[in-house]
């Protein structure tokens, strides 16, 4: 089992910056992915960011950025200039260890934070 925590999160003005941090615990693999995404109620979930254990990173959003001393089984997002669309439900995930068949699949994340809210006003 991994234990992923959360934090970060919140209220802000657009045009503002948010941390968000995920690290994750228990019983981790040298190889795995994890990522954060984020819902909208009503719509799907949808990948923000990927990282594998070898720190290649999949970054969907151009305002957001990862800090250069990403450590090892945690994920922080930096999130800049945010504007009210960011506005959605955030999870971390985790997937290890790694496998065949493409890098960081979606559909094999396995532990899921509980979620953490950012809330954009304009």
């Amino acid at each position: 089992q991994v234990q992923l925590v959360e934090s970060g999160g919140g209220s802000v003005q657009a045009g503002g910056s948010l941390r968000l941090s995920c690290s994750a615990s228990g019983r981790t693999y040298s190889s795995y992915c994890m990522g954060w995404f984020r819902q909208v109620p009503g719509k799907e979930r949808e990948a923000i960011v990927q990282i594998d254990n070898d720190g290649l990173v999949d970054l969907r959003e151009g305002r957001f950025t990862i800090p250069p001393d990403n450590a090892k089984n945690t994920l922080t997002l930096l999130m800049n200039n945010v504007t009210p669309e960011d506005t959605a439900k955030y999870y971390c995930a985790y997937q290890g260890p790694r496998r065949s068949g493409g890098w960081c699949p979606i559909d094999r994340y396995s532990s899921w934070g509980q979620g953490t809210q950012v809330t954009v006003s304009s």
